[in-house]
């Protein structure tokens, strides 16, 4: 008898915690986009983009989920952000979206997606292939993000660059080895209990 789930392709870190099956899955989704919305509240205040913990939280949540999962679990803290305060400093609204900062959120989905599809196929196992895979997809998040923020604003392409990209050149950088460190740590606390289990059994 086959479950049915949302999950598709090879397990991520939920699965090997987790029985799949859809009402699992959707207790992760949701867990997912709550944790972006606590993250969203670590703040460092600049503008026109603050920095914020979300995109750590969009990295490990894409990874753990995986990519249909990940993505799912963005687009709903997109969404909830429209009626409560789960946005970066507790905003809300169909206003933030359509402003200089929407591009990012719309982002977060397909930054999930792209890191959930890069940990199928393992590689945040290894501390080098996980900064790789989370620095893609920071990258995505500024592809998205920096053409929403340039017509928001009507700024050119220097502007744009220096307003949404290199302040948060750094911070992007840590935070993807950041996420990386904790998949790693977490995968390697996995494998050594796999190994435990295993020797047990002998």
């Amino acid at each position: 008898m086959t479950t049915l789930t949302l999950a598709t392709g090879r397990p991520t870190l939920a699965d090997r915690l987790f029985s799949r099956s859809l009402v699992t899955d959707a207790v992760l989704i949701t867990a997912g986009a709550g944790l972006t919305a606590i993250a969203a509240q670590v703040v460092v205040p600049l503008y026109p983009v603050p920095i914020t913990g979300q995109t750590a939280a969009v990295l490990i949540v894409g990874a753990a989920l995986g990519a249909t999962r990940g993505a799912l679990a963005m687009a709903l803290y997109a969404v909830l952000g429209l009626f409560l305060p789960v946005y970066s400093e507790g905003s809300q609204g169909i206003e933030i979206v359509l402003g200089p900062t929407g591009g990012y959120i719309v982002g977060f989905i397909f930054a999930a997606a792209l890191t959930g599809y890069l940990s199928q196929r393992q590689w945040e196992h290894k501390i080098v292939g996980g900064i790789a895979a989370f620095i893609a997809g920071t990258v995505v998040t500024f592809v998205v993000g920096l053409p929403w923020l340039s017509v928001a604003l009507g700024l050119n392409l220097e502007q744009t660059l220096q307003a949404g990209l290199y302040p948060f050149l750094i911070g992007g950088i840590v935070k993807a080895v950041f996420a990386a460190a904790v998949m790693r740590v977490v995968w390697l606390g996995i494998h050594r209990s796999d190994r435990r289990a295993a020797n047990e059994t002998r």
